[in-house]
């Protein structure tokens, strides 16, 4: 009996109690093992690595532990270091305004800016976050106009009629656009011209409505200035990018030539080339009595050089999807707008997303070629009115520092935005 007893098979009633994973398959060892150690020739590049990140910390440390922030000047700096490494970061306590707003832009009016600012982040959470009510597009419809009450002042109807204008001039297009879209765009924009004309003449007699302090474009400045001049361009070479990228795709040679020599033209000539132009040149093409403001012309150039390079990144996205999805379009009996609409930019976005946010950030970046045209800007403020007054003149590292730092936090987050969009947009790899 024993031995049938032995041949049986062992029958488990209850399950075994779980155990711990060894020490080097979890927590802190399990990653570095994997990213840091994982064969010789990472370790070596990790151990050297770390060298030098020490030799780094050592060598930067004091001068940011012995940092002076309470001065009036470089020598007091000096004099309270006594021949010691340390940085003087008074300059930025002192000059922080300056950095921020410009040399010329009312002390007593830093809240509109700010307030701008805050309003943009509201404004744009909607259309990058589309979890977000809709009902929210609304505020950022309106922003464009407020900020540019906040920023720039007078009375607040001059923006309101700018915004009738605009709405009037997208009605008109809708109801145009049956006949084409050309003729429905040209008299969109015929109507909301009307509609400027009409509130140009009528803002003198409510002049006295909601009026804040006249700033003028030449007291724009600090890194206020570059993050006008790139919220606003960025905004723009979009939707003209798309526009050229469709053009150089179409079959209508007329079209399709003045977008290639577009595209090519601008594409070929240094951005601060343009810049030039826009600070001299671009004031003779119109008319004598127009009093075309620097930071629109400006806008205009950085606007025309960053659309170049978006149309080319579009384009590289519509020609990666595949003919089917074109033929698929014809099918359902879409137009080529509803098409272009519904079907293929949405896609065709969704691959250019890594080239558009480099074309962004380096836009954003470039903003800084202005201070070559005498507008003071982030580093135009460091290079002119601070490093040239005898208090500060001799620091450099404080101040570039600050800039870069400044930078990198809004680049940064522009390309931790895009990793998250495209993970989002991933559905294909779900």
């Amino acid at each position: 009996m024993s031995d049938m007893h032995s041949h049986l098979a062992f029958v488990r009633t209850e399950m075994l109690a779980q155990q711990e994973p060894p020490i080097k398959e979890k927590g802190i060892v399990k990653w570095a093992r994997s990213n840091l150690f994982s064969n010789w020739v990472n370790s070596v590049l990790t151990i050297v690595a770390l060298y030098v990140i020490v030799r780094l910390i050592f060598s930067a440390g004091p001068w940011f532990l012995n940092g002076i922030w309470d001065t009036s000047s470089l020598a007091q700096c000096r004099e309270i270091l006594d021949g010691a490494r340390g940085a003087c970061f008074s300059v930025l306590s002192e000059r922080w305004q300056q950095l921020l707003f410009g040399i010329a832009y009312p002390s007593d009016q830093y809240w509109r800016p700010t307030l701008a600012f805050v309003l943009m982040l509201v404004a744009a959470a909607p259309v990058l976050f589309v979890a977000l009510p809709r009902a929210m597009l609304i505020i950022t419809g309106l922003f464009p106009f407020v900020a540019y009450w906040l920023l720039w002042g007078g009375t607040i109807m001059t923006s309101v009629f700018v915004l009738i204008g605009v709405v009037v001039g997208y009605l008109v297009f809708t109801k145009a656009e049956r006949f084409g879209f050309v003729l429905g765009l040209v008299a969109g924009l015929i109507a909301a011209v009307v509609v400027w004309k009409i509130g140009g003449a009528i803002t003198p007699a409510v002049d006295g409505i909601m009026v804040l302090e006249p700033v003028a474009s030449r007291d724009m400045g600090g890194f206020m200035l570059n993050m006008m001049l790139g919220v606003v361009c960025i905004s723009l070479s979009l939707p003209i990018g798309i526009m050229l990228a469709l053009g150089r795709q179409s079959h209508m040679p007329i079209i399709k030539g003045i977008s290639v020599v577009f595209i090519e033209f601008i594409r070929g000539v240094p951005l601060i080339t343009l810049l030039f132009v826009a600070s001299v040149v671009l004031a003779y093409f119109f008319p004598p009595e127009t009093n075309m403001d620097l930071i629109l012309r400006v806008i205009i150039m950085i606007t025309m050089f960053s659309s170049a390079y978006i149309a080319e990144v579009i384009r590289g996205g519509l020609a990666a999807l595949p003919k089917g999805q074109y033929e698929a379009a014809d099918s359902l009996g879409l137009d080529y707008a509803q098409a272009m609409r519904l079907i293929i930019l949405p896609q065709a976005l969704k691959i250019s997303i890594p080239g558009i946010v480099n074309v962004a950030v380096g836009l954003f970046k470039d903003t800084t070629l202005v201070s070559v045209i005498s507008m003071f800007d982030l580093v135009g403020m460091i290079r002119g009115p601070i490093l040239a007054s005898t208090e500060w003149n001799g620091v450099y590292w404080e101040l570039y520092g600050f800039a870069a730092l400044l930078f990198f936090v809004t680049c940064y987050s522009i390309s931790q935005y895009s990793q998250w969009l495209e993970r989002q947009l991933r559905t294909d790899h779900r």
